[in-house]
């Protein structure tokens, strides 16, 4: 990184304060660094009462004081102390009342534990990027396993609370252990190679990954890539118990179930006999009483199939049946008298109206009403041609009157065309020489014109 330079930040033979030097002399630091990850060891650390943390962090050449202020303070994880070798991300800045070069951080961490934490959380990320975590992959657990393998260290106390577990909740199964390394050099590799040892092998039906406690770099061979690789690769069901319950690991995510610890993962793979034992019990008291309900239901049956049976029996149903022929004969008698009593009045019914309709009293009905008829008829005949008579005469008192003979009789004539035939009325209609019939009022003749007067019309 260039060295800041201050040409041409003061004008040439400016004169300053002591506190302009050392506030042109920060600014310069503040801007001229970014935001920086520092390692070094911890030594001169003070805390007064203010809650602020001030120390120097040093290596084998040099030292620089630094200043982590109180609400930085408060997120730390880890109680800091001299001689701890830390990883402090800050800023370059100047302590402007002593002049005093200084570096103010923002966050620390054990520096061992800050790049394994950092490697972890790389790993975690990738293996879920691929899937290798996914809730789809995760297996059931038997109910009830035969056999259980152990992949831990032999000499480790995990091995020993997993069998106490299992001698405790469920003595009948076989437990095979398969003995590996778990901390050190090379322990992942030989922990990825019993997980594929014992499931090529076959012979359990659930393993258990185990380890006690300890600090992150104890567990780390439980974090490396080959072990999760392997978890997922083995054809049996896998629990991981590794560490304690804060404790957390890539082969908890990898695996078909996580526990908290050893422990713990030999109760999820183990039944309890015990609750077998009460559970069964409980199953036993219900069967039993199932039994005893059972029996009273089949001996109420049993005595209502008696019942029945004696209500079946022949001589009792012969015993029904002769009353219940008696009461049907006696209802059939009944029946019987009613209906004769019925069709006897249907009879008479039926003479009286074969009496009354009878061809003789028909003809009888009918000569009568034929007299009637032809009373009837002549009284109306007689009063029919004296209505016509009358006005016949009306009629041809009518004609009388405006018929021309009547005026043929007082001395007038009809005169007429031998030819069209019609009456002759007007003068213009009769030439000299023209032949005309006359009628008088008793007879006719046929005469010729001599001469027409047309003065005689006026």
């Amino acid at each position: 990184m260039a060295s800041p330079t201050v040409e041409g930040l003061f004008p040439e033979r400016q004169v300053l304060s002591v506190s302009d030097l050392n506030r042109a002399a920060r600014g310069l630091l503040e801007g001229g660094f970014p935001l920086l990850w520092v390692e070094g060891e911890i030594s001169n650390l003070a805390q007064p009462g203010s809650g602020h943390l001030y120390f120097s962090l040093k290596d084998a050449q040099a030292q620089v004081r630094c200043a982590l202020f109180r609400n930085r303070g408060m997120l730390l994880r880890f109680k800091p102390a001299n001689g701890m070798k830390v990883l402090v991300r800050g800023r370059v800045s100047l302590y402007e009342p002593r002049g005093d070069y200084q570096f103010i951080a923002e966050h620390l961490e054990e520096a061992g534990h800050g790049a394994l934490q950092r490697a972890f959380e790389e790993l975690k990320a990738r293996l879920a990027k691929e899937g290798l975590f996914d809730q789809a992959l995760k297996r059931p657990l038997p109910a009830a396993p035969r056999r259980i393998g152990v992949i831990t260290s032999p000499s480790g106390a995990a091995l020993h609370d997993i069998l106490t577990v299992i001698r405790r909740r469920y003595p009948v199964a076989r437990v095979v252990l398969y003995p590996t390394p778990v901390q050190g050099e090379g322990a992942a590799a030989k922990i990825a190679a019993m997980i594929d040892l014992a499931s090529r092998r076959a012979e359990c039906e659930v393993l258990i990954l185990a380890r006690g406690g300890g600090s992150l770099e104890d567990l780390w061979a439980f974090n490396e890539e080959p072990v999760a690789r392997a978890i997922r690769a083995s054809r049996i069901p896998l629990v991981s118990g590794v560490g304690h319950e804060i404790d957390f690991t890539i082969a908890d995510f990898a695996a078909d179930l996580r526990a908290p610890t050893p422990t713990g993962a030999a109760e999820l793979v183990t039944p309890d006999v015990a609750e077998w034992r009460r559970h069964l019990a409980q199953r036993e008291q219900r069967l039993h009483q199932g039994q005893l309900r059972l029996l009273q239901d089949l001996r109420q049956r049993l005595e209502w199939c008696g019942e029945r049976l004696r209500q079946l029996h022949p001589a009792r149903m012969l015993r029904d049946r002769g009353q219940r022929l008696d009461e049907l004969q006696l209802r059939l008698s009944r029946c019987m008298r009613a209906h004769l009593r019925h069709e006897r009045t249907r009879l008479a019914g039926l003479q009286a109206a074969m009496y009354a309709h009878s061809p003789a009293q028909q003809m009888r009905r009918a000569s009568e009403t034929c007299a009637a008829l032809q009373v009837r008829l002549g009284a109306a005949a007689r009063a029919h041609m004296a209505r016509l008579g009358n006005r016949l005469a009306l009629s041809m008192r009518a004609l009388d009157a405006v018929s021309p003979l009547a005026t043929l009789n007082r001395g007038y004539a009809i005169v007429s065309d031998p030819v069209g035939g019609g009456t002759l009325s007007h003068i213009e209609s009769i030439k000299p020489g023209h032949r005309v019939r006359t009628r008088l009022a008793d007879g006719a003749f046929m005469a010729e014109v001599t001469s027409v007067d047309p003065e005689e019309k006026r």
